[in-house]
Order: C-alpha cells, then sequence, then structure tokens
C-alpha cells in the first residue's frame, strides 16, 4: 500500500460519507506509528466520532492514544475553536471600545461563518508548520465528507485571494487585523496541499455507483486546486462464500459491477482494496486488523434470525401525507442512505396526488441521479452554494449600492467577495423552502451532519437577531425559520441511521444538538438492513448479529418512533425502486 510504504507528511483521507474514512485514517495513524513514526491524528469533521473509533476522549489539543506509543489525535472542534477565535478578535479593542461597541462585535462573530474561519484557521495552521506541527513526522487528516472538506481546501486560496485584494478592511468578520497576521499562514497551508511531496489524499470510496461518482468529482476538483498527489482505497469489498444467498451473491455482484464500471479518472489512480469486515470498526484491535487478513470465523450453529419487529417507512408517510402538506427534512450521517429514504418519501407523496418539492442542501447532489427520471406532480432542486452566492452578491449590489458612489460601491463590492457571504446566501435559499412548506410539501435532503448543523447555528443566529429586536406590537406576528422547524405541525424531521456503532451514535449526538435546539426529531429510519434482509452468508450473519444489536439500542435508548428499511438487491434507483423501499414487497405503481 503506497501510502504506508512511503507516506507522505500529510495525509487527506476523504470521500462520501460513510465510506470508512475514520477507520482506514486511524488504522494508517496506528501502522505508521506502530512502524515508529511519531504521527498525529486530525479530525476536521464538525461531527467526528475519532473519539468513540479510538476509545479517548480528545480536544483541541493533542492527547496520547492509549495502548499507541508515538500516536497522538486531537478533534478540531469548531465551536471551541471559534470560542478562542472570538476572543483573539475581541482582544485589541477591549480597552479602547464602548460596551455597546464590542457586543455589536461580539454579535457579528457570533455565525456560522466565525466557525468555519476559526476551524479552517488552526487546520491551516498546521499544514503552516506551526510549532504544534513540529514535533511530528507524518500529520494523518480525518476530514469530514467530501462537499464539506473540498470547502475547507479551498478556503487557503480564497482567504488568500480575499486579504490580498481587500484594501480597505472591510469584512463580514468585522475589523479583520488580526486575520490579516494570519495571511501568510493561508499561503503557507496552500503551498503544503498542492505539493505532491508533502500531500497525498487519499479518496476513499465504496465498492457503490454513487460513491465512486463523488470520488471521481473530488478528484477533479482537487486537481483543479492543484491538489494532484492522489490515491484510490475501495473499502468494504464484499465476497460471498455462500454462492446458494441470494442477498450474498447479490451484494457482491454490485460491488464488483460498480467497481468495473469505475470512471477513467479513477483507474489511473494507484488502487487498494480492503475486504468488508465482520466486525464494526471500534477499538485498536479491530483497527490494527483492518489491513490484515481476516482469518474466516466459522458459520454460526444456525442461522441468526432476522425477525425485525419494525414498521415500514410507509407508515410515516401515512402520517406524514394526512397534514396535506409540510417540510420533512432527511438528516443524518453521511452515507447512510439520506438521499434515498428523501427521494422515496417525496416519489411516494406525489404517487399519492400531492405536489411535492424535493431538494437538497448537500453540496454532493446525488438526488437527480438517484430520481432518474422525472416524476409527476414532483418539482426537484438544489441549493447551490455558488449561484446562490452569486444572486445574494447581485441582489445586494443593486439594493444598496445604487446610490452609492464609487467608493462606497467598491467597498460593498469587496465585502461581499468574503468567503464568508457564501453562508449568508445559502442559509436564505434554505428559509425559502422552510416558508414554502406552508402551502405543499416540501422535502429536503440535508448535507451530512456537521454541515447541517452549521445551518442550522446560521438559522439560530438569525432568530437570535430578531427576537432581540421584537417589539411587544410585533412579538405575536413574526415567524422566524427556526420557529417553523420547532414547529411539529409544519416540520417533521427524519433521522436516517444504518445498524451499525459509528452511525447510530453519530445520529444520537445529532438529535441532541437539535434538542438543544429545541427541535424534536419526528422519528428515526434504520435504513439498508441485512437484518431485515435476511442472509445465510457466514460474514454477513455476523453483521446480521451486530445490526441487531444496534437496532435494540436505538428502541431502547434514542428513538421514539423507529422503521426499518430492508437492504435491497437491486440498487434503488428509478421511482419504482424507491416506492419498493416505502413498501417492500407491494405492487404499488
Amino acid at each position: 500500500m503506497g501510502l504506508l510504504d512511503a507516506p507522505s507528511r500529510f495525509l487527506f483521507f476523504t470521500g462520501k460519507g460513510g465510506v470508512g474514512k475514520t477507520a482506514l485514517a486511524c488504522a494508517t495513524a496506528i501502522r505508521l506509528a506502530d512502524a515508529g513514526r511519531r504521527v498525529l491524528l486530525v479530525s476536521t469533521d464538525p461531527a467526528s466520532n475519532l473519539d468513540e473509533m479510538l476509545g479517548v476522549p480528545l480536544s483541541l489539543h493533542p492527547s496520547q492514544v492509549p495502548g499507541v506509543a508515538r500516536l497522538s489525535a486531537l478533534n478540531i472542534d469548531p465551536d471551541q475553536a471559534a470560542a478562542n477565535y472570538r476572543q483573539r478578535a475581541l482582544a485589541p479593542y477591549r480597552l479602547s471600545w464602548t460596551p455597546q461597541q464590542l457586543g455589536a462585535l461580539e454579535e457579528q462573530l457570533s455565525g456560522a461563518c466565525t466557525v468555519e474561519i476559526a476551524a479552517f484557521d488552526e487546520f491551516a495552521g498546521l499544514l503552516a508548520g506551526d510549532e504544534l506541527s513540529q514535533a511530528f513526522d507524518h500529520i494523518v487528516f480525518d476530514t469530514a465528507p467530501t462537499g464539506h472538506t473540498l470547502r475547507l481546501l479551498r478556503l487557503p486560496a480564497a482567504w488568500t485571494e480575499f486579504l490580498e485584494s481587500n484594501t480597505r478592511g472591510a469584512s463580514c468578520l468585522g475589523p479583520h487585523a488580526g486575520l490579516k497576521t494570519h495571511q501568510e499562514r493561508f499561503a503557507a497551508a496552500l503551498t503544503a496541499l498542492t505539493d505532491p511531496e508533502r500531500s497525498t489524499v487519499v479518496l476513499v470510496t465504496r465498492a457503490d455507483r454513487a460513491a465512486l461518482r463523488e470520488a471521481e468529482r473530488t478528484s477533479a476538483e482537487l486537481e483543479a486546486l492543484g491538489i494532484e498527489h492522489q490515491q484510490l482505497v475501495a473499502n468494504a469489498v464484499f465476497t460471498a462464500t455462500v454462492r446458494e444467498d441470494r442477498i450474498a451473491v447479490a451484494l457482491e455482484a454490485r460491488g464488483r459491477r460498480a467497481l468495473a464500471e469505475m470512471p477513467a479518472r479513477l483507474r489511473a489512480l494507484p488502487c487498494l482494496e480492503v475486504p468488508l469486515r465482520s466486525y464494526n470498526m471500534v477499538g485498536l484491535a479491530a483497527l490494527r486488523s483492518l489491513f490484515e487478513d481476516e482469518v474466516p470465523a466459522p458459520a454460526p450453529a444456525q442461522v441468526v434470525s432476522t425477525a425485525v419487529s419494525l414498521p415500514p417507512l410507509c407508515t410515516l408517510v401515512d402520517e406524514i401525507a394526512s397534514a396535506g402538506h409540510g417540510l420533512v427534512m432527511v438528516m443524518g450521517k453521511g452515507g447512510v442512505g439520506k438521499t434515498t429514504i428523501a427521494a422515496a418519501v417525496a416519489v411516494e407523496l406525489a404517487r399519492r396526488g400531492h405536489a411535492v418539492h424535493l431538494s437538497t442542501t448537500d453540496p454532493a447532489a446525488h438526488v437527480a441521479s438517484t430520481l432518474g427520471e422525472e416524476v409527476p406532480q414532483l418539482k426537484l432542486s438544489r441549493i447551490d452554494p455558488a449561484v446562490e452566492t452569486k444572486a445574494y452578491t447581485d441582489h445586494l449590489m443593486a439594493l444598496r449600492g445604487k446610490d452609492l458612489d464609487a467608493d462606497a460601491r467598491a467597498l460593498l463590492a469587496e465585502d461581499l467577495r468574503s468567503p464568508c457571504n457564501e453562508e449568508v446566501a445559502v442559509f436564505g435559499a434554505f428559509s425559502r423552502l422552510v416558508s414554502e412548506a406552508k402551502h405543499g410539501f416540501v422535502v429536503l435532503d440535508t448535507a451530512p451532519t456537521g454541515h447541517t448543523l452549521l445551518l442550522l447555528d446560521a438559522t439560530g443566529a438569525y432568530h437570535r437577531q430578531i427576537v432581540q429586536g421584537y417589539t411587544t406590537e410585533h412579538a405575536g406576528r413574526v415567524v422566524t425559520p427556526l420557529m417553523r422547524l420547532r414547529d411539529p405541525a409544519h416540520t417533521k424531521i427524519l433521522i436516517v441511521a444504518l445498524a451499525e456503532t459509528t452511525p447510530v451514535s453519530e445520529a444520537a449526538q445529532l438529535q441532541t444538538d437539535l434538542r438543544r435546539a429545541e427541535i424534536e426529531p419526528y422519528a428515526w429510519v434504520i435504513n439498508s438492513s441485512l437484518a431485515a434482509a435476511g442472509s445465510a452468508d457466514p460474514l454477513l450473519q455476523r453483521r446480521i448479529a451486530h445490526e441487531l444489536e444496534q437496532i435494540k439500542r436505538v428502541q431502547d435508548e434514542y428513538a421514539r418512533r423507529v422503521v426499518i428499511v430492508p437492504w435491497s438487491p437491486e440498487e434503488p434507483v428509478g421511482r419504482a425502486r424507491l416506492l419498493q423501499l416505502v413498501s417492500p414487497g407491494s405492487d404499488v405503481k
């Protein structure tokens, strides 16, 4: 494996959510540390589960991983990074500004864009060779799902360009003198990223068409950024051992077919196949064995019972449809099948005669390819950050700039070039969808958890700003997007998870974050369940046993309402197959 035989100093593991980036990043870091290298393992995912994988609580500072000499790990916690950043930004003004001025600046620094730039500042320091990074031979980055990571990797160039061209001090972050002192770090980070001797991006995929398409798109976008040193890992490749088992043979065939049809761009990259394991990738023993040959365990004495007493997805659609309108938000960890579930719910609502708007906030945007065809009564759209940012910028220039002189217009245009304005623009588009659900059905396929939480943070910041301006006269008439998200008659949030340890844990954390914002999830969807499909293959039998443990965990500890969707032998693409997910075995047309 090239990345282990001759590893570069910086290793980035990226890919579609749920492909196994964290497991592979951990296994690589452990292997390098066991070989005598000093290694720092870093998560840049706002919804990191690195702590659970390694069995050690992590923070913004390196922690030694027990049981692995020379390995340390940290989470770039966006909220903590933002708190630290705010303190640094406010410090120069505390003695000279009034409390009112400081309060206004602190409010300006409370949005999701501050969270993003603060987390990026920590990331850039590691690449630029800050004192912390100098203690290690290798830094292994476990990144967020692809869309979030591409945004992160674009920031060195985006902020470098913005700061170089910004001569007037304008910024949506307020006075950015403190930020400007880091301009050299941003440039150094960009240099490190594009140096093939120092940086390697490992594109992680599964033997799955959607994951491979996203890997291809990511590879092209990275190359456009100047990041050309790439490798490919096809993770969790399954080989059936019981050829008479329909589910096992279908699972293998789908994977082999996807790999055989791999895009040409990916074929040109060095590639490693890692077999599907029968156990969950949690704990040092499991992670150390990931790159080893698994010793086949004997088949169970009897086939594990797959009697899963959970209702199908159609029971939720029955309840959702009864209201005649509303917002359905489908949320969860990357790779759990949010897009598929969102499309299935939308198609079923349309089949019942309802007008439905299916949209997505996910930068990967696989909704159109999942539908595969036009569906009567169903409108399809995407919140495209680039399109929304341009529309937002053009609108403000026309609205605010029409009466300004040339210098003032130049100042406004300069401020609107800030990378932070993307957050504001995307939030505006999201808010319009939330409001549209007053008059029809809107089904929203959200980005992977961390990216979605940043969007909800922006929603909360807007709500606080509006509420602070309430007067007694208007208090009862103003309805913010957050208020609609909190209203169960308007919004139903479906949390999608696989019956595996990490997706369930991350879904539980998402539920906690939502409840902290006073948003109550409507139901959990256990997706793509082998336990519900059934199999006699020994490896799949062991995975089914683990699934049953996690399904019980969801029922006992987390979910008030749970439905289950079996793993499908046919790829769930197109109207007919999506309808089968809603009502398995039915003959709906």
